[in-house]
């Protein structure tokens, strides 16, 4: 259980802060970049069921998604070390869940004939916007697990690249099942 009596401890002051396992990095650190990036991709996600409307299955996945990017930033924020205490991690089963979830959303959509360009319903927007950031968090975990002695979950990789997948096929969804999704036209402008 969690309990948070103080929300400022000044510990930060000086550019570090504490990972799960107490030791402290600058807060430029690329795993402190990971975890916040994920964070950032949660807060877009609050966002995005805000304008959401009546979509409650997609609600409910939604905040399936939130609680499991809580997990996955303690999973970064806890490096796993050899011969330590597992701590909470990512679960290969909580990809195939998501995975579920995409198949359940891809089956009702519109056949898709052109990228997609960020638009449509607000939510749809948001949801671009929450994809664009999944995937920014994504790059940076697995430039985190390419550093000697930054370990990070094949799950926990898996996890972000399928939720990005996730948010696009959500976003056609949320844009009345891709009927009013916005399309790319090659070279329209020139």
């Amino acid at each position: 259980m969690v309990v948070l009596n103080r929300i400022y401890t000044r510990t930060g002051d000086d550019g570090t802060t504490a990972l799960g396992s107490g030791e402290r990095r600058p807060k430029y650190d690329l795993r402190v970049s990971a975890y916040g990036t994920v964070d950032e991709t949660n807060a877009a996600i609050g966002v995005v069921r805000l304008h959401l409307g009546r979509a409650p299955d997609l609600d409910a996945m939604l905040g399936r998604i939130q609680n499991d990017l809580f997990d996955l930033g303690a999973d970064l924020a806890v490096p796993q070390r050899e011969g330590k205490a597992e701590r909470l991690r990512v679960l290969a089963s909580q990809v195939a869940r998501l995975e579920g979830d995409i198949d359940t959303l891809n089956a009702q959509l519109a056949e898709l004939t052109s990228f997609v360009l960020p638009g449509g319903a607000p939510a749809a927007a948001y949801l671009h916007l929450a994809r664009t950031v999944c995937r920014r968090a994504e790059r940076i975990m697995v430039e985190l697990a390419a550093q000697p002695n930054e370990p990070v979950s094949d799950a926990a990789i898996q996890y972000m690249n399928r939720l990005s997948d996730f948010l696009f096929v959500a976003s056609r969804f949320t844009n009345d099942k891709g009927a009013g999704d916005v399309l790319w036209v090659p070279g329209q402008n020139r």
